[in-house]
């Protein structure tokens, strides 16, 4: 097995069982990993490799419906946020190219589900109850390490707009634009994101010294990064890093993955905490807006609204 890039992180080491130090030693690791690289490898994470299995098999029962089947389900007024985008329609920040990609979006509530693949709806819903557990626990512990109360984040997430977002990379047609990425660099908009190991490889980070890190498709880890909510109210502390997934070398090869965006509640407030201005040199980084206004502002910016 390759040896993996990034720190990685065991969720075991940060529960109800373990010791006051160990917690504490956990989330000063979770910390420190999204303070250096914003992104970190996470074992012992409680969603079962089972489901992750049987949610791409799901994802690629529904990926190869026709397009006409597949489009009924990207209904306009819901700007991408549940239901399906047409490959092509999402692009970087700054990006005039389009990402070579289709993608389904769900959340907590009011789904749209494909008839046509029964078993889509009770397996993305249960994936989605366990990686939602998963990231409540990571939220503690990043409460913790900003030194605010363990519930800080709590009933803002639990409460918020998190998004799954089940992703198909088709292979790369001879005709597709030169510029075309199958995802461009950028940034995650919500606060963390957790990413279910893809079936290839393909993601890379921007290391702070302007070189391209691969991250290892490892079984049994789940890839977690911040994203600019998280990093605007830690006022730069934590780093939300550019990433990619960039093209394969063979043409004929398909890609799938699954990242889980934690998102606030639209009216949580993105200030950066007093706390993290102190640690930062003094000066507020970032604006003062509510999650709800970013989150509207960057969906215009890469096309979903």
């Amino acid at each position: 097995m390759i040896a993996q890039t990034i720190p990685v992180l065991d969720l075991s080491d940060f529960d109800a069982n373990s010791s006051s130090d160990q917690n504490a030693a956990f989330a000063t690791a979770l910390g420190d990993a999204l303070a250096d690289l914003g992104f970190f490898a996470l074992v012992n994470h409680g969603v079962e490799q089972r489901l992750i299995d049987m949610a791409y098999s799901a994802a690629e029962a529904f990926f190869a419906l026709p397009e006409p089947t597949k489009t009924q389900y990207a209904i306009a007024h819901l700007k991408g946020q549940r239901g399906f985008t047409q490959f092509g329609k999402e692009h970087a920040k700054n990006s005039t190219a389009s990402d070579l990609k289709e993608f389904w979006h769900m959340g907590r509530k009011e789904n749209l589900w494909p008839k046509e693949v029964p078993q889509f709806q009770p397996v993305m819903t249960t994936l989605f109850q366990q990686l939602e557990t998963c990231a409540s626990q990571l939220m503690r512990a990043c409460a913790q390490y900003l030194q605010q109360p363990d519930n800080f984040f709590y009933s803002q997430v639990a409460e918020g707009q998190t998004i799954l977002r089940i992703i198909h990379y088709p292979p790369v047609s001879e005709d597709a634009t030169p510029a075309s990425q199958r995802a461009a660099p950028h940034e995650d908009i919500n606060l963390i994101t957790l990413l279910c190991e893809a079936t290839t490889p393909g993601l890379e980070l921007l290391r702070p010294d302007g070189k391209w890190l691969p991250i290892q498709t490892t079984p049994g880890q789940i890839i977690v990064d911040t994203g600019d909510m998280l990093q605007s109210l830690s006022n730069g502390l934590l780093r939300s890093t550019t990433h990619r997934v960039v093209n394969p070398t063979s043409s004929r090869d398909r890609r799938f993955s699954m990242p889980f965006f934690v998102h606030p509640r639209p009216d949580f407030g993105l200030t950066p905490l007093s706390h993290c201005i102190e640690k930062t040199g003094g000066d507020p980084l970032y604006p003062d807006q509510t999650a709800g206004e970013y989150l509207q502002q960057r969906l215009q910016e890469i096309g979903l609204a």
